[in-house]
C-alpha cells in the first residue's frame, strides 16, 4: 500500500484525482491510500440521485454553495472544513473478500472500525451497511462517516467521510431528507443522527496508513487522468446536473 498525497484544490479537483487514482489500481499499480479535507464547504451528491430531490437547491444557490455529483453510489452529504475524506484504491482478487460489494463492505469497514476505536476510546459500529456509528447518550447510534464503492474490473474505489468538526446546523439548511434512510435512523433529522468525533485528521491519517500497512508514497500522481477526468466530467455543468 502507498500514500497518494494530493495538491490543494477545489472540489472538482478532487473528485478528479479519485477517479485518476482509481485508473492507475485497476492499470495494475500497487494498492492506494489519500486523504483530503476541502478548504470550501460544497454539497456532493451520489453518481445517480436526483439533485432536486436530495438538496435544496436555492438554498445552496444563495449561499454560493457548489452542488456536485460523483462517480460512486450511496448518499448526499455537505463536506468542508471540518470533514475529513479518504480514499482506497484496491486491486479484486477473484474469490477474495473484495469480490463482491458486501463482501468488500464487510472488510473494509470492519479495518476502519478496528483503525478508529482505540482513538475513540469507545465502541464503533457498522450501521445500514456502511455507516459508521458511535452510541450517543440517549442509547441511540449516531453516524459519524459515510462510505461508498465504484467498482472497475480489476479494481475498486472505497471512500468516506469522516465528521470531525462540521457544523451539522448547516446540514438541514442544504440537504432534504434523503429519499433512502438505514432503519436505525428512525426518521431523524440530519443535527439529531450526526456527530462530530472531535478527533484530529492527522489521528486518523496516522491509524488508517498503519491498518493498512503503508509503506512508501506513490512517487507520481497520474496528472493526464486527473486533467481527463476534469475536462470530460467534474469542470461540466452537465455532468453534475445530469440527474
Amino acid at each position: 500500500m502507498l500514500l497518494a498525497r494530493l495538491p490543494e484544490c477545489d472540489p472538482p479537483g478532487f473528485l478528479a484525482w479519485e477517479e485518476a487514482l482509481l485508473d492507475t489500481v485497476d492499470a495494475g499499480a500497487e494498492d492506494l491510500l489519500w486523504f483530503w479535507e476541502s478548504p470550501a464547504p460544497f454539497v456532493v451528491v451520489g453518481y445517480g440521485q436526483s439533485r432536486a430531490r436530495e438538496v435544496d437547491l436555492e438554498a445552496c444557490a444563495r449561499a454560493g454553495l457548489p452542488v456536485l455529483r460523483r462517480s460512486s453510489g450511496g448518499g448526499t452529504v455537505l463536506q468542508g472544513p471540518g470533514c475529513l475524506s479518504y480514499g482506497l484504491a484496491l486491486r479484486i482478487e477473484t474469490g477474495g473478500p473484495l469480490d463482491s460489494i458486501t463482501g468488500a463492505n464487510r472488510a473494509i469497514l470492519s479495518r476502519a472500525t478496528r483503525a478508529l476505536q482505540p482513538l475513540l476510546g469507545r465502541p464503533v459500529s457498522v450501521d445500514g451497511h456502511t455507516d459508521l456509528t458511535v452510541l450517543d447518550s440517549d442509547g441511540r447510534q449516531r453516524k459519524f462517516s459515510g462510505n461508498a464503492q465504484r467498482r472497475k474490473r480489476h479494481a475498486l474505489l472505497f471512500h468516506g467521510t469522516i465528521l470531525l468538526s462540521l457544523d451539522l446546523r448547516r446540514m438541514s439548511e442544504f440537504l432534504r431528507a434523503p429519499s433512502w434512510a438505514p432503519e436505525y435512523r428512525s426518521g431523524r433529522t440530519h443535527a439529531d443522527f450526526l456527530v462530530n468525533i472531535r478527533l484530529s485528521p492527522e489521528a486518523i491519517r496516522e491509524a488508517f496508513s498503519a491498518e493498512w500497512s503503508v509503506r512508501g508514497q506513490l512517487p507520481e500522481l497520474p496528472l493526464q487522468g486527473h486533467r481527463q477526468y476534469l475536462e470530460s466530467r467534474y469542470s461540466r455543468p452537465d455532468w453534475h446536473a445530469r440527474c
